[in-house]
């Protein structure tokens, strides 16, 4: 894969950190009980961590990081706040179903191609920290 193709990339993907960001924002706030408040912010952070992660990569390939979901995150985020069910258990389902589709699942496809090994390297530490927020949110159900 060609260095621009790389970035352009990593780009996608780090779209994706900032919508895991925003919608554990919006989680956070429905939540009351501290425990699960509390797991939920370790994951929020674990996508911020990525985020930053995954700039710094774009710029040591001499790429400029984008800095927001885009529109098309914007634009789900936005729908999602009117979406987002009031019960704790019912939140819990909601963020272990978007963490495996959109951080594991869509990442998955997004970063497909044929990376440079160090680009490849981060990228499936990251997916791999996303399965286990889906095995600690699956653990938060029972």
């Amino acid at each position: 894969m060609h260095e621009n193709d790389v970035i352009k990339t990593l780009n996608t993907f780090l779209k994706g950190q900032y919508m895991g960001v925003h919608a554990y924002e919006q989680y956070i706030k429905k939540l009351d009980d501290p425990m699960i408040k509390k797991e939920f912010q370790k994951i929020q952070q674990d996508h911020k961590q990525h985020a930053q992660q995954v700039a710094t990569r774009i710029q040591d390939l001499n790429g400029t990081p984008v800095d927001d979901e885009g529109l098309i995150g914007s634009v789900q985020g936005f729908i999602g706040k009117f979406m987002m069910p009031d019960e704790t258990h019912k939140i819990i389902d909601s963020a272990a179903r978007a963490e495996s589709y959109y951080a594991v699942e869509l990442s998955e496809e997004i970063v497909k191609g044929d990376l440079d090994p160090e680009t490849k390297e981060l990228i499936e530490q990251v997916i791999d920290e996303d399965r286990a927020h889906v095995e600690s949110l699956h653990r938060l159900l029972h």
